[in-house]
């Protein structure tokens, strides 16, 4: 058996019916050209027979689960993998309104402890001859940016790669990429900054550096009004107990058009993106008459480059919170209020050290370790309305057994005070757009898709992109 390190078992400890802790990703691929009506089911048989080589897959919680498990890790040695690869499809006319439905049901529900803690549903009969791929794994083996980039192992950059290849292959044809600059979720941040904080304060070097940081940021609170701090966000329908449903929506929007309005306000495109995500849930709350005076806020994971290259591998990643102007009806000028707010966190991180950064980014997620603690959510305010992840995902095409990958969607993790995520990657000249929200909490998830082209078609005419 194992050791299950802490930062690991706060995600065993936490899950709950309602409170699910896997992340999850839906890919979609074309079939190939040519192929049989027998393609997919073919497919499935090639994942079965490769036996499982990587040790996170082969993890479950020691009996008892309930408690032992927690603590100590055990491995299957024969992996079932007929129970682990599932094969689908979906009713006629196999429309994604369907894939997104079945993506659903299969992220709400808990992986079952007495077997290693993933899943793979490989899913035919989508229009357009399509077939998806909808994976989940437990966070406490893998956050969300290592389970794109396990996913990653099993594609190809070449259509005729005739070596076949699935995530818990142990042999690859190359390197994986380095996770770089926002690589990184804010829920990730919990077992990196803990496992850092830890490792520092043991030498004694956190507690001296923490309090300077503070200091720091308590300065900056006070004499920036642009710069966001965590329970400085009003109450929402957003920000409210969840069950245990949820539901999944996703969408592509091209990276051109996200760039090109960037360019026009002299923004970058994270900027843009939030002001989507602003503008999407500003619209939603209108709809149910729920927009509060008060802008809502988002915690961020930002990249803050050095100009010393040995210093933090030249980059530092942090969790900030920044406003989402959600009180500013004008398009135009609330891409400039989020740009000011994401520019005045950057500042402020910056000039604190990689320990400070992270430690600062881990005071800013605090808030979500208490909302297991019944009633906590209902008598105090959010740290934060929404979180919301950019990773970086795939520069060049990609291809599995021949088959085009056409998007790759995120679903990640809602909990109690946070009953809606949004998390998007890019894939070439595109970003993925995945949309997980508790099903009770957040009725109608699927207008979100249609509110983010409205938000970026007035920006892009805002700017006269």
């Amino acid at each position: 058996m194992n050791y299950v390190p802490p930062t690991d078992a706060i995600f065993l400890l936490a899950e709950s019916r309602e409170r699910p802790m896997h992340v999850g990703g839906l890919q979609l691929f074309r079939t190939p050209d040519g192929a049989g009506p027998d393609f997919v089911a073919g497919l499935i048989e090639e994942i079965r027979s490769h036996p499982v080589q990587w040790r996170q897959f082969t993890r479950r919680p020691a009996d008892p689960v309930a408690s032992f498990g927690n603590v100590w890790w055990t491995e299957d040695d024969d992996v079932d993998m007929e129970y682990h690869v599932r094969h689908s499809a979906v009713p006629r006319p196999g429309r994604i309104r369907e894939l997104f439905q079945l993506t659903s049901r299969w992220h709400g529900t808990l992986l079952d402890r007495h077997r290693p803690l993933w899943e793979m549903h490989v899913v035919e009969g989508i229009e357009d001859n399509r077939f998806a791929v909808y994976t989940k794994l437990h966070h406490s083996l893998f956050d969300g940016v290592s389970a794109l980039r396990m996913n990653e192992r099993a594609l190809s950059e070449d259509p005729d790669d005739p070596d076949f290849r699935t995530p818990w292959d142990r042999t690859v044809k190359k390197s994986l990429p380095a996770t770089t600059n926002a690589g990184i979720t804010p829920l990730s941040l919990i077992r990196n900054a803990a496992a850092l904080g830890g490792t520092a304060l043991s030498a004694g070097g956190t507690a001296a550096s923490f309090l300077p940081a503070s200091l720091k940021l308590l300065n900056s609170a006070l004499r920036d009004n642009h710069f966001t701090t965590p329970f400085d966000a009003p109450r929402t329908i957003l920000n409210t107990p969840i069950g245990g449903s949820r539901r999944f929506v996703a969408q592509s929007w091209e990276i051109e058009r996200v760039q090109s309005v960037a360019t026009a306000a002299g923004a970058t495109l994270n900027d843009v993106v939030l002001t989507m995500c602003s503008g999407s849930i500003r619209r939603y709350l209108v709809e149910h008459n729920a927009l509060p005076d008060k802008s809502l806020t988002a915690l961020v994971p930002v990249s803050l480059r050095r100009n010393d290259p040995e210093d933090f591998g030249g980059n530092a990643v942090g969790a900030v919170i920044a406003s989402l102007a959600t009180d500013v009806a004008d398009p135009f000028d609330r891409l400039l209020a989020i740009r000011e707010s994401v520019q005045s966190a950057k500042r402020v991180m910056s000039e604190l050290t990689p320990h400070q950064i992270l430690m600062m980014s881990l005071f800013n997620i605090s808030g979500l370790t208490f909302t297991p603690i019944p009633g906590f959510v209902s008598v105090t305010r959010p740290p934060f309305n929404i979180i919301i992840s950019n990773v970086p995902g795939f520069r060049n095409r990609k291809y599995w057994k021949g088959a085009p990958l056409e998007g790759v969607y995120p679903a990640s993790i809602v909990m109690d005070g946070q009953a809606l995520n949004i998390t998007l990657t890019s894939n070439v000249d595109k970003l993925d757009f995945g949309i997980t929200g508790c099903r009770r909490s957040v009725p109608s998830l699927q207008r979100f898709i249609h509110h983010l082209e409205d938000s970026l078609a007035e920006l892009e005419k805002a700017v006269g992109a």
